[in-house]
Parts: structure tokens; C-alpha cells; sequence
């Protein structure tokens, strides 16, 4: 037995780390390697197969399996059934063989059984992993009138299968990729093989394997890892819980990330264009969806520029106000102590507070705090003099139409973006205020996102359904972005 122990050591500190012929020996390498009696979690089953008369060891972690499936599916079949081989007596969904001791590991942190057999140095990966995950439920940030109401859940397999109900292409690949060098996670890529550019594939490969960290739990914290400038105030991947979205980019290239354990899917490359764009507008008839589209350019607009155009016009250029308009400011201006910008830097800030505030605490209060916000504070500020009211409303307009930016990373863009031209206004009116807007279009027009520019299709030009700003009839998209360059450029084919 010494020698048996000795053995299963020399076979851990291996330059090869293989199993042994030995059973003894490698449940001596399993018991030391998953912490055997230290780790509750780590379960180990011996018994005797009938159909070889051999014994087999069954280890594995007993919170990731379904325990009725490997009874039903491995344990009872092995000790009732005979057979000249082993696929003979179980039929499992899934086994795969190895006999490296790293990719035990691998294997059962993601919820596989390991079975070893008597005089055979290989290991039997068999999957009957049991990840708990929500139901199939509606998105909450990219709600919609029509159109599909499913979201993506924490189960991966169950996210690929959304995605595979809408892309009955067999062409659709699943590429599994790894990251993390302490806790193993599956990246898989989907695309379509037959219109994927395949640099445009490399490079995202590339950036997954140059990922050295010892975790990378999710697809939150997969995308700082990946993204092309981590600083930057613009968005470079785009993140997106419903899977009609990400079967139509699909469908035009692109590439979709997903994980495990993540409630939704990174699709790269992207442009600017995407986050202005939504869902909901392919599902409505062309016109209702273009004016849309429209108020959403209308309250990009806003979101960003009312509050700078008024601390500059009001500052710096007030012949530009109607004179009954310029009297009705400077009369409740009168007695609020502070200068114009401190008065809408206050509002702004406040805004944000309430907006956070309603995010973190518990749904049932998010009126409540709402209603103290908005009201009882506001007014209470006004009838205080500490600020006038018409900065009430202009605070609230920009406010309130940032909410018509569904996305997350692009409405804290806007955000930002908001309080830049709200501080550069205050410096020279609209002279700094269009220089700040010179310089930030110049920056967002150099950015790139793997490779693809920004502001594709329209600078520079490529070849596209021209539905940069406002789409076509759905019969008159006949072209996938010509940026994307993909292997084939036309989605619509004429009748011969």
C-alpha cells in the first residue's frame, strides 16, 4: 500500500501529472488533489461494476451535479446491467476521456463526474452538471411594446438555445475559449462561419487569450478586460439582454460573447449608431419606428446640450432670449444667491442623487423617493431661493430625456458628456461650448472598436442599408455593413 501512495505522489509532481493504471493509487492523487475530508463538497463513491466485475471510483462536486441523473444515468446501470463495453451499459449526453489531472480539475468545476476504473489509467468526464438559474423571464432595461419579451438567464446552455431558436443556421458556430488561470471560465463565441471575417474573429481570439488573470467571473468583468481603451467615456462593446437583438447582429457578422453565470451577451465590434438604435424599431412599421428613432435623436439632443445652452445664453449671449423671456428669468433670479452654473451643477447633481438613490434601494420605495425628490424637494429649493424655477424645469428636461438612451454604458456617456458642455459653457458661452463639442466629436469620430471605425457607416462611408439615422422599408435592406467586411456582403437575394 506504501508503494501504492508513493506512486499516486510521484504521479501528482509529474512532469505529465497522468493517471496510473492503479486505482488505489489514483484515488490517493483525487483525495489529495480535491482536499478529500477538508471539502465537504467533494464527493467519492467506490463500488463494483457488473458487466467487467471491476472497481470504479465516481468523484464530484455534489452542489453542481443533478444526484438523480447520475443515479439513474451511471450508478444504477453499472451495477445492474452487463455489456461488453462500458458504452454498452451507460448512455450519458456527454463523455469525453483524459487522463492529465489539470483537466480533471476543469472538468469538475464545471459540474461533470469523474469515473476511473480498475487497471485503466483514463478518466470518464461525464456531464450531468445542475446549475441553479433563474426562469426564462422579460428584459429590464430593453423593455418593448412588440416584439419578443424573452430574456437571456444565468444558464449558458439555456442562452445559446435562445440564440439557436432564432438562427436555425447550421453555419452558427459555438467556440469554447477559456479565461482565468486560478478559476477556469468558458467564453463561447458564436458566429457564422460563412459570413464571420475571419480577421475580425482572430483579433477577438487574440484578445481573450491575452487575458492573465486569475479570475474573470463574468461577462461585466470579461468586457473591461477586452474593450479597446478602458478610459474612454464611449462604449466600445455592446451589451445587450435580449436574444432577437443579438440574432440580428448575428445575422449582419458580428460576433456574440457569452458566459456562464451572466444574464446577457457582449456583441462586438460595434458603432456609435447601435446605441442609438433599438429593438423596437425593426418590429414597428417603418414610419412609427423612423419617428421613434427620431425622438431619440431629438432627446440625445437635449439630454446633452439644454442645460449648457442655457448657463451660455443666459451668461453670455442673453441678447439672443426674447426680451419677455430674459425679464421673467432675471425676476426669479433675484433673490437666489448663487451664480447660474452653481445653480444647475446643484440641480444636476441632485438629479443624479435621486436617480442612484432609486436604483439601489429596495422596489417598493423607488416611487416613494421619487415623489420626495422630484416635488417636495424641488419646491421646497424654489420657494427657499436657492434656486429659481425655470432651472427646475431645464434640469428636469435633461434629466428625464436621458432616459430615452436605453442602453446603461451609453446613457452614463450621455451623462458625462452632459456636465462636460454644462462646465465649458460656463467658461465663454457658446464659443467654448462648440469647441467642447468640436473636440468631443473629434474624439468619439477616432475611436475604433476592433478595428471597425466609430462612426461607420458614415465616416468613413461603407456600403449599408443606409439606416444610419433613419431605416428603409424592410423589403429594400438588401446589404449587411460593408465595415464588417463579411464574407458575404448581400443579405437579400433577388428571385432568378
Amino acid at each position: 500500500m506504501q508503494n501504492r501512495r508513493k506512486k499516486a505522489k510521484g504521479n501528482e509532481f509529474g512532469v505529465e501529472n497522468k493517471l496510473s493504471s492503479d486505482l488505489v493509487a489514483n484515488i490517493d492523487l483525487l483525495k489529495h488533489c480535491f482536499s478529500y475530508g477538508k471539502n465537504n463538497d467533494f464527493s467519492m463513491r467506490v463500488f463494483q461494476a457488473k458487466y467487467n466485475q471491476k472497481d470504479v471510483l465516481l468523484c464530484y462536486y455534489a452542489s453542481l451535479v443533478n444526484s438523480d441523473k447520475i443515479e439513474q444515468t451511471i450508478i444504477r446501470p453499472l451495477l445492474e446491467q452487463s455489456g461488453s463495453s462500458l458504452y454498452h451499459v451507460i448512455i450519458p449526453e456527454s463523455v469525453k476521456v483524459t487522463s492529465n489531472l489539470n483537466e480533471i480539475q476543469d472538468h469538475m468545476t464545471s459540474g461533470k463526474a469523474i469515473m476511473l476504473m480498475e487497471d485503466d489509467p483514463i478518466a470518464y468526464s461525464i456531464d450531468v452538471s445542475n446549475f441553479e438559474h433563474r426562469g426564462i423571464s422579460q428584459s429590464e432595461n430593453e423593455s418593448v411594446v412588440r416584439g419578443p419579451k424573452e430574456a437571456f438567464t444565468e444558464s449558458l446552455r439555456v442562452n445559446i438555445s435562445l440564440v439557436r431558436k432564432r438562427v436555425r443556421n447550421h453555419n452558427l458556430m459555438t467556440e469554447v475559449k477559456k479565461v482565468g488561470d486560478r478559476s477556469t471560465q468558458d467564453v463561447q463565441l458564436l458566429y457564422i462561419d460563412n459570413l464571420v471575417n475571419d480577421k475580425l474573429l482572430e483579433e477577438v481570439k487574440e484578445k481573450l487569450d491575452a487575458i492573465k488573470v486569475g479570475n474573470v467571473q463574468n461577462l461585466e468583468l470579461l468586457e473591461q478586460y477586452i474593450e479597446d481603451r478602458p478610459y474612454s467615456i464611449f462604449p466600445s462593446i455592446y451589451y445587450t439582454e435580449r436574444p432577437d437583438n443579438a440574432a440580428i447582429y448575428l445575422e449582419r457578422g458580428h460576433i456574440i460573447l457569452l458566459m456562464e453565470s451572466s444574464a446577457a451577451c457582449l456583441i462586438v465590434p460595434i458603432t456609435f449608431w447601435s446605441f442609438i438604435h433599438n429593438p423596437e424599431d425593426r418590429y414597428m412599421r417603418v414610419i412609427f419606428g423612423n419617428f421613434t428613432r427620431g425622438v431619440r435623436f431629438l432627446a440625445l439632443f437635449l439630454t446633452t446640450m439644454i442645460s449648457a445652452i442655457y448657463v451660455a445664453l443666459a451668461n453670455f449671449h442673453s441678447q439672443m432670449i426674447p426680451p419677455d423671456l430674459l425679464l421673467a428669468i432675471t425676476v426669479t433670479r433675484e433673490r437666489v444667491p448663487f451664480p447660474l452654473i452653481l445653480e444647475v451643477l446643484i440641480m444636476e447633481v441632485a438629479f443624479e442623487l435621486i436617480r442612484e438613490a432609486g436604483i439601489r434601494i429596495p422596489n417598493p420605495l423607488g416611487p416613494t423617493i421619487g415623489i420626495v425628490g422630484a416635488l417636495i424637494l424641488g419646491q421646497a429649493a424654489v420657494e427657499a431661493n436657492i434656486i429659481s424655477p425655470i432651472i427646475v424645469i431645464v434640469s428636469a428636461l435633461s434629466g428625464l430625456t436621458s432616459f430615452a438612451i436605453s442602453d446603461p454604458s451609453f446613457n452614463y456617456t450621455v451623462r458625462i458628456t452632459r456636465f462636460i458642455f454644462i462646465l465649458s459653457a460656463g467658461f465663454f458661452g457658446m464659443y467654448s461650448l462648440v469647441m467642447a463639442f468640436t473636440i468631443w466629436f473629434m474624439y468619439a469620430v477616432s475611436l475604433k472598436s476592433f478595428g471597425i471605425p466609430y462612426f461607420a457607416p458614415l465616416a468613413p462611408i461603407y456600403l449599408s442599408n443606409q439606416d444610419t439615422y433613419f431605416r428603409k422599408a424592410m423589403r429594400k435592406e438588401k446589404w449587411r455593413p460593408g465595415y464588417l467586411l463579411p464574407k458575404d456582403l448581400q443579405s437579400a437575394r433577388k428571385d432568378k
